[in-house]
């Protein structure tokens, strides 16, 4: 591998050689430096992440290798990245990423997507650096969509009781929504709760596990989301109660099985759908299964639960997380706020006053 640097002067030459010199000196200028970016694509995912991410993200991963990185910037060779050349690539990517059964003409690829793919070249690009491959990270000082804050929508008090309500008609689902709105587990964390995840004396659960669909049909059983994610919770005594008078039929070792295959934990679009039938109903807001889990904090939140003890029964990495994600209080919580403040100032007034007599 060369590299090659001009000046004007022979003492400008001098200073830029010892710079390059330094700046390589710990590099391992061998053959692997020669790859082209596609070939690490595939050299990083398959020996440094096959074991560490979920099935699903590796399938992720590498169709965004396959449609965007090789086709547009794959054959370039990694030592000699630039910053330049990654930022050219987003712009690119931006405007005609997007996969088209035309050969020519792409469609414009989505602000989160871009990030997305930032995110993953990042990544790879830190592990070659970690390997001496390459100098520094070309992915680092480049821009990027700004991230788009998805509006959640939350059930106030009347729809959460008219929610409660719609699903008292549903026996086969009622109590699978009544566990959600009472723990705020993520789709996938509901869904894999086995019975011997319960232990009843104590009254807790513990979450191990998560169910995801499967490309082309069935189901996957993982890892949590993140480390945190394996976590044991305090049950509502109503939630403990109703899983108990459960237990008494069980025919599965999930507490929420398959409704035709109770050998297999129940599909994570079924709750998808069925949630969707139930708001259409009852003529609810359109939201997301996940919204059920911001229903959940926010109104865990509003009745005065700490972020940090909001942060582990939700899974979270941190309360810091919890804090951002869950900050837009309701107006009665600001009121009450406001109330106290008032309170306080006011009885400050009061002794400054009885003070100034004195």
């Amino acid at each position: 591998m060369y590299k090659s640097a001009f000046a004007k002067t022979q003492k400008s030459a001098l200073k830029q050689l010892h710079q390059l010199l330094d700046l390589y000196r710990d590099v391992d200028l061998t053959e692997e430096c020669r790859m082209t970016l596609g070939e690490w694509m595939d050299k990083w995912l398959d020996e440094y992440m096959i074991f560490t991410i979920k099935e699903n993200t590796i399938k992720g991963y590498r169709s965004q290798i396959d449609h965007q990185i090789k086709p547009f910037i794959g054959h370039k060779q990694l030592a000699s990245l630039t910053t330049a050349d990654i930022q050219k690539f987003y712009n690119k990517i931006k405007k005609e990423g997007r996969v088209h059964p035309h050969p020519i003409h792409g469609h414009v690829l989505s602000d989160s997507m871009v990030r997305k793919i930032h995110m993953m070249l990042h990544e790879a690009m830190e592990v070659a650096v970690r390997e001496r491959y390459i100098v520094r990270n070309p992915t680092d000082n480049t821009t990027i969509p700004k991230k788009t804050i998805t509006e959640k929508q939350v059930l106030d008090d009347s729809q959460l009781n008219r929610f409660l309500e719609a699903i008292q008609g549903e026996p086969y689902w009622h109590d699978f929504f009544y566990v959600e709105v009472m723990t705020g587990l993520r789709r996938g964390e509901i869904c894999g709760i086995k019975w011997s995840d319960i232990d009843f004396n104590e009254g807790t659960l513990c979450i191990k596990r998560s169910v995801s669909t499967k490309e082309g049909g069935g189901v996957s059983i993982g890892e949590t989301k993140t480390d945190a994610g394996v976590r044991t919770i305090i049950m509502p005594p109503s939630v403990a109660t109703l899983l108990q008078e459960k237990q008494a039929d069980a025919i599965s070792e999930w507490v929420f099985p398959h409704y035709t295959n109770p050998s297999d934990p129940l599909h994570p679009s079924s709750a998808y759908k069925k949630l969707k039938t139930i708001l259409k109903n009852i003529e609810l807001p359109m939201m997301r299964f996940h919204d059920l889990r911001h229903t959940f904090a926010t109104h865990a939140t509003d009745g005065g639960v700490d972020p940090k003890t909001l942060a582990g029964i939700l899974g979270h990495t941190d309360a810091s997380f919890t804090l951002d994600t869950y900050t837009h209080v309701t107006g009665d919580m600001q009121r009450n706020a406001m109330t106290v403040v008032n309170s306080m100032m006011q009885q400050f007034l009061i002794t400054e006053k009885t003070d100034g007599k004195e």
